[in-house]
């Protein structure tokens, strides 16, 4: 039977990572996927280009930007690998790279860079350590032996065999986006050993509308703008000023997505499809010299085919301006700013970017991210920490791998 030190399950970006990490301690590494492709999310994020991390990450306050029942958790471990730690690393790569928005970092050319880095670093293992990889090669079976002599207690059945390995790795990565293998393997694994799980749900994911309540607004489909949008109430509430994105079942865009995942079911939202203007005021001044038609009017601040739409809702809006009530004017400058409604769900997993929920951290060490059961991690995704758009989750996976390798390592020391 074959032995590692350690054995990780995923070939993701916090399960690469951390392998190569680890390999650099000396560490002999083994990682196993059941999908034949590694970093498959890195591969088609940010439209290909991978925007790898944000920069505007406060360690001091990871609450601001991530998200779990106690985001307080990831504080640790981004503080300790920062994104700071991280470019410099694609820097000494000659990777070049771009910050888009909002401290967003993207690759110039292609993901692909990112992934050759990452299988660069597995490569250059120190003292001894290396990173030996088994794709696809599925994970069938996981024991823990007490008292074991070789100081192996993990084996895994795999399909390439048996393997005994001193600590277990699990950075599986949530049920997001199927297609590119992701699966609930990482969950079972946790309750196999009696660690808590936070029921998981699609994150970062377009939401859907019944299909009565959104035919007025189907035919917007692929007509964006920038909104402020909120969920929540009281100390719960959560708004972001970003695009939105009619679709023909609801509404995605960067807006929407950072919306659902605090979005709760049952939950209204509500957007404001003119933050920056100050649509009552705007209305009642072109009442006094305009002739055109309410919506040829507001086609001049908002596109003409959400005027057209909006107008058509009340029998008040549709005549000349100057016709109106300064009540329908306030009326429709109100539902525009202040546009409530009630999604029936989401697209699911199928087009979500994140899983919420996940491994309970409570049942986790923040500083080392060994679970309850001795030698077995839990790293990435799959851990109940989910951050907002804009590269905070890549950010969590460089971190939480990068505090697990060195633990790792000190533990065999």
């Amino acid at each position: 039977m074959q032995t590692f030190d350690v054995a990780i399950v995923g070939a993701g970006a916090a399960g690469l990572f951390c392998a190569g990490v680890a390999a650099q301690q000396g560490l002999q590494v083994l990682v196993i996927d059941h999908y034949e492709k590694v970093a498959e999310k890195i591969r088609i994020s940010g439209g290909g280009r991978s925007n790898f991390t944000n920069i505007d990450i406060d360690v001091r306050a990871p609450h601001k930007h991530f998200l779990g029942q106690n985001p307080q958790f990831c504080r640790s471990a981004l503080s300790r690998y920062t994104p700071q730690d991280f470019v410099a690393l694609v820097q000494s790569h000659q990777i070049a790279f771009h910050e888009k928005h909002k401290g967003q970092l993207f690759c110039d050319r292609s993901s692909e860079d990112l992934i050759q880095m990452l299988l660069r670093e597995c490569d250059t293992g120190a003292q001894g350590g290396d990173v030996t990889r088994w794709q696809p090669c599925s994970l069938k079976g996981l024991r823990h032996t007490e008292g074991n002599d070789n100081g192996k207690p993990y084996t895994l059945e795999t399909s390439q065999g048996e393997v005994s390995v001193g600590a277990v790795v699990v950075a599986t990565g949530g049920l997001s986006i199927p297609k590119i293998g992701a699966t609930d393997l990482g969950y079972r694994l946790a309750k196999q050993f009696g660690i808590r799980i936070v029921e998981p749900r699609p994150g970062l994911v377009p939401l859907t509308f019944d299909a009565e309540q959104w035919a007025p607004f189907a035919e917007l489909s692929g007509l964006s703008l920038p909104v402020s949008i909120e969920t929540g109430t009281a100390k719960a509430t959560q708004s972001f000023d970003e695009d939105l994105l009619f679709t023909h079942r609801g509404l995605s865009g960067p807006g929407v997505l950072q919306i659902s995942s605090y979005w709760q079911a049952g939950e209204d939202i509500r957007v404001n499809l003119a933050p920056t203007l100050s649509l009552e005021a705007d209305l009642l001044e072109a009442k006094q010299r305009s002739k055109k038609r309410i919506a040829n009017e507001l086609g001049s601040w908002l596109p003409s085919r959400l005027a057209d739409v909006w107008t058509q809702h009340h029998d008040a809006w549709q005549r000349p301006i100057m016709e109106a009530s300064d009540k329908a004017l306030a009326q429709l400058a109100y539902a525009l700013s202040r546009w409530s409604l009630t999604p029936s769900g989401t697209e699911g997993y199928r087009k979500a970017e994140v899983t919420v929920g996940g491994v309970d951290t409570r049942d986790l060490s923040q500083q080392t991210m060994e679970s309850r059961q001795p030698g077995l991690y839990f790293i990435g995704e799959v851990v109940d920490i989910t951050g907002w758009l804009g590269g905070y989750n890549f950010q969590w996976a460089w971190a939480s791998a990068h505090a697990c390798a060195k633990a790792l390592a000190a533990a065999k020391k």
